[in-house]
């Protein structure tokens, strides 16, 4: 069968399915792309055009100054006075000038431009003008205001990034969340691994009470729960004297946050794993631990991998759990809460706050990544059923 008919083979209902997923890729990659683009542009031209005119350049009005009456000199009949508007500014042009605030590209550049009694004035592309006069200019015709719409050429920068990793502080709140969020993501599936083998295969009184609370407690919301666990939590601290602004602190509170998805999502999987196999590995002397390490574990990496994604980014996003047992302070202060300081006292600096966002959604990206190969061979590998 050629490769056009296997085409024409397929449903309506599966192309649609095709193009509405390439659809929700594009809408979310724009914005991802937009980011990554502002981030790397100049700061003067962020402000004055958008992203997706990075590549052809961009134009903005700025106001100058033509020279003054000291400077003119005599040719033929015109007195003139000659200079530059784009001085330092090489390697831009100029499209149109204009006199007036309100028409500030009135003129195309190259156009000699009439101003009246006599007056008249000509701004070339390379920012060289011609102020002209049939009379010789008085005090009051010296530094007259001129508005010219300048061409810049693309400008890329990493001067962004750099301002970010080091001015702003934001190198170690990124080091900061790293450290709370590897802990808090590796913890959890150790304990839910176990929890959700014993909840599995295992038989003891209460397991059906267990399993109802732990479905339970997915409903709860975290804002309900917060302020209970932080009391608890300052209460076990002041009876060991220990600070109350620690590292184990948040790892144990996004680890109380997370066990009950945890458990939930790795019990139903390893309960659908084959009996044959575990029965086997029982009937051959293997302890309930050795059934969980050699055999359990490995083909659950599949559901151990997803949580692992999902974990990582809700402690990476968190603000709130982040502030209340951390604090603010430099030195505990996760990256989420550095941006949001940032937002507060540079709302207006665009190109900090974009090669922030983007320093925020880079590793997230990595971990899905690099889980996302690993899912898939585990998936491959915990396919084999017990015949």
């Amino acid at each position: 069968m050629t490769l056009s008919g296997s085409f024409f083979k397929i449903g309506p209902a599966r192309l649609l399915v095709h193009f509405t997923v390439l659809v929700v890729v594009v809408i979310w990659l724009i914005p991802t792309l937009g980011i990554f683009v502002s981030a790397l542009r100049d700061k003067d031209q962020i402000v004055v055009s958008g992203w997706w005119t990075a590549f052809a350049g961009s134009s903005r009005t700025v106001a100058s100054r033509l020279g003054q009456p000291d400077q003119q000199t005599q040719d033929g009949a015109v007195y003139v006075i000659a200079g530059n508007v784009l001085q330092g500014q090489e390697g831009r042009s100029i499209r149109a000038f204009g006199t007036r605030v309100a028409q500030p590209a009135a003129y195309k550049a190259g156009e000699t431009a009439d101003l009246g009694d006599g007056v008249s004035l000509l701004v070339n592309e390379d920012g060289s003008y011609r102020y002209m006069k049939n009379a010789a200019f008085g005090p009051d015709d010296g530094g007259r205001r001129v508005y010219v719409s300048v061409a810049t050429p693309p400008e890329f920068t990493l001067q962004n990034y750099k301002t970010v990793l080091a001015s702003e502080g934001i190198g170690q709140s990124f080091i900061n969340s790293l450290t709370v969020t590897i802990p808090a993501t590796i913890i959890p599936i150790l304990i839910a691994a176990f929890a959700a083998y014993a909840l599995s295969w295992m038989e003891f009184p209460g397991r059906g009470l267990l399993i109802a609370l732990v479905v339970g407690l997915i409903v709860v919301p975290l804002q309900m729960s917060l302020i209970p666990l932080l009391r608890l939590y300052n209460q076990v601290g002041s009876l060991l004297d220990a600070p109350s602004k620690t590292y184990p602190g948040i790892w144990l509170a996004h680890t109380a946050f997370g066990m009950p998805l945890a458990i939930y999502l790795l019990r139903s999987y390893i309960a659908g794993l084959p009996r044959e196999i575990i029965e086997s590995a029982r009937v051959d002397g293997a302890s309930e631990f050795e059934i969980f390490t050699r055999i359990v574990l490995p083909l659950s990496f599949p559901a151990l991998a997803s949580f692992a994604i999902f974990q990582f980014l809700w402690v990476w996003n968190d603000l709130l759990v982040a502030m209340v047992f951390l604090g603010t302070d430099r030195d505990h202060l996760v990256l989420t809460g550095a941006l949001n300081a940032l937002l507060g006292s540079r709302g207006g600096n665009w190109e900090i706050l974009t090669a922030s966002a983007f320093i925020t959604i880079i590793v997230p990206l990595l971990v899905f990544f690099a889980l996302q190969r690993y899912l898939v061979r585990g998936l491959l590998s915990g396919s084999v059923k017990g015949g």
